[in-house]
């Protein structure tokens, strides 16, 4: 037999069971598993925990020299992306995953994006077959249905990322005029000059369209003030989530030395006081009477109310089609396709996850070339309040409702068009360059997010 022929019937055997060799260390697991199990299996045959925990219990050979610098790198990228721990932990615990989590896993997934490239070739056990895939996406579909679902949105839309916003929440109606009442009442400022309203306008789209808003005695804030329109949806509050509910966030400005300035809530109440029709109309509804509970409880019953239903993306999801235009749509298609649904994501499109500002590119580094500004202690993020390194320039997600109307944009209200906002995102988040085609009709698609607040369209007074 001739050498080539030798040659070619040995790498035949060769691939041949290579081919084996995979079959037999990457099976799928049992289709009679429940999902959650199944998926569970999937994440560990996968290695994901090597990559995408804070503390992974590393193979022996991340050791060796030259797989110990390939790792290091590999690991601090997929953890700064995505901590999987609490996904994990959820699972296990049969609760809901974060909205953004699955969709971070389902267009990993949807992309073969995960795992790399360079993992799976020397952990065949880890690449993901179509039958893993099926399993995957499944078990997203599956969770969305079970943890959030979205029976206002037309049979094809369910399991989108992002959901209609309701018409309505539950609220105490009494409670709601009392909120309503103290939202715009400047007595909870230290010199009777500023309210919630003053930063939070409803007539402006629960902004004050300004770079950092100013507060008692002409102050100005370290961040832009995010929008109170659809704040209900949120996880938490604030950019760097310090408050965790509606009625804790509205415990904070009054007390700020920079916003409202008063001294304490004994101080406010003493001032509410004062007004004795107040205090019996609000103790019609809170018997105990005036406290910071009792007024935070009220200002988050209100806000409850703040919520924009109705947008023309609304409407087209309920499967009203010709709700937005032919753009518009397509404009639809490249915000998924860029990525921007998987953290934009559920009612508020926004407000479920802290992520890093600066994901593919140093946004702070070029603001500096830019604009000179520095580092503030507000660029921290929510490092603030953990003290963890991972949480440094990580800020929570904004809303993008009616966010045609609530310029300028990030947290550093650093950015003025919503077209350029568009496309920095891009840069910075995406690590694509965006042409101008799709970012012109991304942008079209953004404003068509603009809804109806009881039952009128949002506007802005302001002019940009």
């Amino acid at each position: 037999m001739k050498l080539s022929s030798k040659i070619i019937i040995a790498g035949v055997v060769v691939v041949a069971a290579l081919a084996v060799t995979y079959r037999a260390v990457n099976q799928a697991p049992d289709a009679n598993l429940p999902a959650d199990k199944q998926m569970a299996q999937i994440m560990e045959d996968g290695g994901c925990i090597f990559c995408h925990t804070a503390n992974p219990d590393l193979p022996f050979y991340a050791d060796y020299p030259i797989a110990k610098t390939l790792i290091k790198k590999d690991v601090e990228d997929g953890y700064k992306a995505f901590d999987i721990a609490p996904m994990i932990q959820a699972m296990e615990e049969g609760k809901a995953v974060n909205e953004v989590d699955l969709n971070k896993v389902e267009k990993a997934v949807m992309d073969g994006t995960m795992p790399l490239m360079q993992y799976y070739l020397a952990h065949w056990g880890s690449s993901l077959t179509s039958t893993k895939t099926d399993m995957v996406l499944a078990w997203v579909k599956q969770h969305r249905e079970k943890f959030y679902p979205n029976p206002l949105a037309a049979d094809e839309f369910k399991n989108e990322p992002v959901r209609p916003i309701p018409d309505a929440v539950p609220t105490d109606s009494k409670k709601v005029a009392l909120g309503e009442l103290l939202y715009h009442d400047t007595r909870l400022s230290g010199d009777g000059t500023i309210s919630c309203a003053t930063c939070h306008g409803v007539g402006t789209a629960g902004v004050d369209n300004k770079q950092y808003s100013e507060g008692i005695r002409g102050q100005k804030g370290g961040v832009n003030a995010p929008t109170s329109f659809n704040a209900c949806f949120h996880f938490a509050q604030f950019w760097d989530g310090r408050a965790a509910t509606l009625a804790a966030q509205a415990g904070g400005p009054p007390l700020n030395p920079v916003e409202m300035g008063s001294a304490s809530f004994e101080e406010i109440c003493a001032r509410l006081a004062q007004d004795k029709a107040f205090v019996a109309k609000f103790k019609a509804v809170y018997p105990e009477g005036l406290s910071e509970a009792t007024i935070t409880d009220a200002i988050a019953e209100y806000e409850k109310t703040l919520i924009t239903p109705n947008s023309p993306f609304d409407r087209y999801l309920k499967g009203e089609k010709d709700a937005m235009t032919a753009e518009q749509v397509e404009g639809y298609a490249l915000f998924k396709d860029y990525n921007c649904a998987t953290c934009h994501a559920g009612v508020a499109m926004g407000g479920q996850s802290y992520e890093l500002m600066g994901a593919r590119a140093d946004y702070f580094k070029d603001r500096e070339i830019n604009s000179k500004s520095g580092l503030t202690d507000a660029d921290n993020g929510r490092w603030a309040q953990t003290k963890v390194e991972r949480d440094r320039y990580r800020f929570k997600t904004p809303t993008l409702r009616n966010v045609a109307l609530t310029w300028p944009y990030y947290h550093d209200g650093s950015v003025k068009t919503l077209s350029e906002a568009v496309a920095m995102m891009s840069r910075y988040q995406v690590g694509r360059e965006m042409p101008e085609a799709d970012k012109a009709k991304v942008t079209k698609f953004l404003e068509a997010l603009t809804g109806e607040l009881k039952g009128k369209p949002v506007t802005n007074t302001n002019k940009q």
